[in-house]
Order: C-alpha cells, then sequence, then structure tokens
C-alpha cells in the first residue's frame, strides 16, 4: 500500500490552528445538482500532473470516483482520499477496472506538480487533475459541485476554501450511477463498488 501522508502537515501550527477553525464548520456536505442527478457530469479537459491534457473520454470502460478538494485542505481531503486508497486495497484485482480522481476546487495553488506530489504520497493510483479557473469552473458546474474561497489569514496570507464533500461514482459509460459521503470507510465504498459492478454485468 502506498504511503499515506499529506505533504503539507508540516505546515505551522498557526496554519494548521486557523484552517481547523475555519474548516470545521463549513463543509457542504450535498452535491449543488443544478438539474437531476441524470446530467451530472459530462465531458471535461484538464491536466494531469505531467503535464499531459486529460478528458474524461480517456476513463471509458472504468468506474470513475471523483472527488472535488484541494492539497491545503486540513483533515477531510487526505482522510477521504485513505479511505479510497483502502477501498482499492480491498477490491484486489477489481481495483484495475476503478480510476479514482480527485479534482482541485484551487487552481492557483494545486498546480499539476503540486497535485502529483500529493496524490503520489496518498496512492500512486489517485490521479490529481487541476487547470486554469475556466477549467475548473467549467468541471464544477457539470458535477454540481461547490467551492467558494474565503479571504486570506491577515498573518499567514494562507485561506481555506469550502468545497463540497462528496464522492460522485460514475459507471464505465461515464454516467452518474450514484455518491457517497466523503469519509465513508474504504471498506464500505468497496462494497458500494462491487454491488455496482455485479449489477452491471461485471
Amino acid at each position: 500500500m502506498e504511503g499515506r501522508n499529506d505533504p503539507h502537515r508540516a505546515s505551522t501550527f498557526h496554519r494548521a490552528f486557523f484552517y481547523g477553525l475555519v474548516c470545521a464548520a463549513v463543509f457542504v456536505t450535498m452535491p449543488a445538482f443544478a438539474a437531476s442527478p441524470a446530467t451530472v457530469g459530462g465531458p471535461f479537459n484538464l491536466i494531469a500532473p505531467d503535464g499531459a491534457v486529460v478528458t474524461d473520454a480517456r476513463f471509458r470502460g472504468k468506474w470513475m470516483l471523483v472527488f472535488f478538494g484541494y492539497t491545503y485542505c486540513p483533515d477531510l481531503c487526505p482522510t477521504t482520499l485513505s479511505e479510497i486508497a483502502i477501498a482499492l486495497d480491498r477490491l484486489g484485482p477489481e481495483a484495475a477496472r476503478v480510476q479514482p480522481i480527485f479534482i482541485t476546487v484551487d487552481p492557483e495553488r494545486d498546480t499539476p506538480e503540486v497535485m502529483g506530489q500529493y496524490t503520489g504520497a496518498i496512492d500512486r493510483r489517485i490521479l490529481g487533475l487541476t487547470g486554469d479557473k475556466q477549467q475548473i469552473a467549467a468541471v464544477s458546474h457539470k458535477y454540481g459541485a461547490y467551492s467558494e474561497r474565503h479571504p486570506p489569514d491577515p498573518g499567514t496570507g494562507d485561506y481555506v476554501v469550502d468545497h463540497s464533500t462528496y464522492i460522485y461514482i460514475m459507471n464505465p459509460s461515464g454516467k452518474f450511477v450514484r455518491g457517497l459521503q466523503a469519509g465513508t470507510p474504504g471498506d464500505a465504498m468497496a462494497d458500494t463498488l462491487q454491488r455496482l459492478m455485479r449489477q452491471n454485468g461485471e
């Protein structure tokens, strides 16, 4: 199993304290669907850690686990990604049919290199994607994902980003099937994926 360490854990106490105070109360727990679940998802063009342009078509034939967050997230994002990694381990060979995708809501700080380092420290099977503000806004809208940047802390310049806490499960055809709350235990996530695979005739 890959290492599960947050690359930003070396941040100062002030930063951690600031994040903890603000984020504890602001995470949004349900997706802000603009329409019915049948319309969730769609084409996107984002940037992979190696700088390559990645589209949703690349993942046809695989189950996608799509999660929106950012690398400076104090706890929920690394916890959720770690549970996704546990789910992959639990799936065993079936994990090859699953592609977890972590899309940043903080493109200013989350460059391709930063995303690659962050997801690689948790599990290299998780693909971190970023883009410019317009690209992130477009994919967020298609998934009904919410995010809002707060003003920076006067002392450190650090800032937090409120965001939806939802994992979108997309089937091999790229269609939304169901969602899971962020932080869902890896074992439960694996059970859900196996059940969906069976229902899909796999």
